[in-house]
């Protein structure tokens, strides 16, 4: 499954967003890299005994060209390097410049690990789309976050879509060339002039570059952003038509409008029953026709239409688990409920779940695992009936960060995160002091206890958070009881953070631990493995 190339983005982002760079605070290589007329991959690993090794390379090192070409990106290194023997253009730890020859065996690797993908600039955008999600993000957001990349090297490497319109003759010329395909490209709309009026004057190039890269035998997945009144309806037929009489597009995926609340033009998506299931209805005979011409679906609807359609029967709806072959699109939010409804129903097969649930039960515990509003309308009903029922039971967390129509788990921030939890914390407290007769001084204590700093395990590991007196309850009293006599294990699945281990707001676990006086522990996004993770957390509670 591909990944987003934060480490590119993230860097790219921090260069635009400086003034000047702190040259005194640069390595003599780094120097030498800023200085150097090209792109420089920087190594951040050499494979003890490989050809690297030997040839004396380490960490902090950099690779400037392969045969005399350069080093653009990981693309560049795999088609240059391709050969048992090469010579590789280098910037040492010292700064200095050199060419050395380099030989290995057959099927050995060369033993370089590069910081990123991409040794050059990121490819940035140049449309104006009516729907572009990073026009609208709040002030003060991390400033790669709106960095708009338009690469079509990460479209190849790592799943993201390009719209093409910045592509020139010599990125065409690469492409064919290096056979970088397949594409994942933007496609929105056919018809030219509703094209233009969705990213912007140069719609009409994007269009024609990729009909060229097609007919070079390059291969696409393509991507619309449905827009109620704009592209759906009789000129979404156009498009599938469109993309259906150019066999080089294996796939067409359609997510609805996202917005946010940091904006005034949008207004609407597909969020009732009956706009979600129009757009079903428009693409079931395309369907239905690639089935039986091309043995796949073709065209997918994003989960969301499916949610929105059928609400708590989702399940029952969501087409088989056969329709999305590898899952290729699971990162556009297309297939993610099969997935996740297939390895729950495994999960209660197999008697995982039942383990999970009697693990909680041992240590009286309730897992609360965090999740946008977007899975609420069937996760709710698919635990009530299932062994994990008042066991594993959902903090559905509303975005208020972004606002809008933003809902899925993975957009969730810190900001509203915290807050969440620290109710859900208190209100059992609450519940626990009314049920163990506490006076509303010991209410107030525990109240107290939650919001002083440091305190991580549930705003109770603080020597100082508990009067201990015979009218309140002790701190081990507290941990052993909660309502119904059960204590809350607050889960984040990873899907919030990066790879950096932070929010979209910046946050770590440490800040939301902090903020909601609880402790909270990360977990995976899918049944069969967080629930593991969930009986070894149980097993490890006291």
């Amino acid at each position: 499954m591909a990944t987003y190339p934060g480490k590119d983005i993230e860097r790219e982002a921090s260069c635009a967003s400086c003034v000047a760079c702190d040259q005194a605070s640069l390595t003599a290589a780094e120097a030498a890299a800023a200085a150097w007329e090209g792109p420089a991959a920087r190594i951040v690993a050499v494979e003890p005994e490989s050809p690297a090794d030997d040839a004396g390379f380490t960490p902090g090192c950099y690779l400037t060209t392969v045969d005399g070409e350069p080093l653009r990106d990981i693309i560049d290194w795999r088609w240059l390097a391709a050969d048992d023997g090469i010579c590789v253009g280098y910037i040492d730890l010292d700064g200095e410049a050199g060419e050395v020859e380099l030989e290995r065996e057959p099927g050995e690797r060369w033993g370089f690990e590069f910081d990123g993908v991409l040794f050059d600039s990121v490819k940035l955008c140049r449309n104006a789309c009516v729907f572009c999600f990073m026009r609208q993000l709040p002030d003060g957001v991390r400033p790669s976050l709106v960095l708009r990349d338009d690469d079509f090297r990460l479209s190849f490497l790592s799943g993201t879509f390009v719209t093409l319109t910045n592509l020139k003759p010599e990125d065409e010329a690469r492409i064919i060339e290096q056979r970088i395909s397949p594409l994942r490209v933007s496609l929105h709309a056919s018809e030219p002039e509703l094209r233009r009026r969705m990213i912007g004057k140069h719609a009409a190039h994007g269009l024609e570059a990729l009909d060229r890269l097609l007919a070079a035998g390059i291969e696409a997945h393509a991507q619309i952003v449905l827009m109620p009144g704009v592209n759906d309806g009789d000129a979404l037929r156009e498009t599938l038509e469109w993309a259906w009489e150019r066999p080089g597009i294996n796939g067409v995926g359609i997510v609805p409008l996202g917005f946010t609340k940091h904006q005034t033009s949008l207004r609407e998506s597909f969020t009732t029953p009956e706009a979600a299931r129009g757009v079903i209805d428009v693409i079931a005979p395309f369907q239905q026709r690639a089935r039986a011409e091309r043995g796949t679906p073709w065209v997918f609807a994003a989960d969301e239409f499916y949610v929105n359609a059928f609400g708590a029967a989702t399940p029952a709806h969501i087409p088989p688990a056969s329709d999305y072959g590898d899952y290729d699109m699971f990162e556009d939010g297309i297939g993610i409920v099969r997935s996740y409804v297939d390895e729950f129903e495994e999960v209660c097969e197999n008697g995982l779940a039942a383990r999970a649930a009697e693990a909680l039960a041992a240590r009286n515990l309730t897992a609360r695992y965090i999740v946008g509003e977007a899975m609420q309308p069937f996760l709710d009903a698919m635990i009530a009936n299932s062994p994990l029922a008042g066991r594993l039971v959902p903090l559905t967390v509303r975005n208020d960060y972004f606002g809008g129509n933003v809902n899925v788990t993975g957009l969730l921030t810190a900001q509203d995160i915290a807050p969440a939890i620290k109710a859900a914390s208190e209100e059992e407290k609450n519940s626990t002091m009314v049920e163990q007769g506490a006076d509303a001084r010991c209410s107030d204590r525990a109240s107290s206890a939650d919001g002083i700093e440091g305190a991580t395990r549930r705003g109770v590991n603080s020597p100082d958070a508990f009067d201990t007196s015979e009218d309140c309850l002790s701190e081990s009293e507290y941990r052993a009881s909660a309502p119904g006599g059960t204590r809350q294990l607050f889960l984040l699945p990873s899907v919030i953070f990066n790879d950096n281990g932070v929010t979209l707001d910046d946050m770590t676990v440490q800040d939301i631990e902090n903020a909601a006086g609880a402790s909270v522990s990360v977990v995976s996004c899918n049944p069969c493995d967080y629930l593991p993770e969930i009986i070894k957390l149980a097993q490890d509670e006291p």
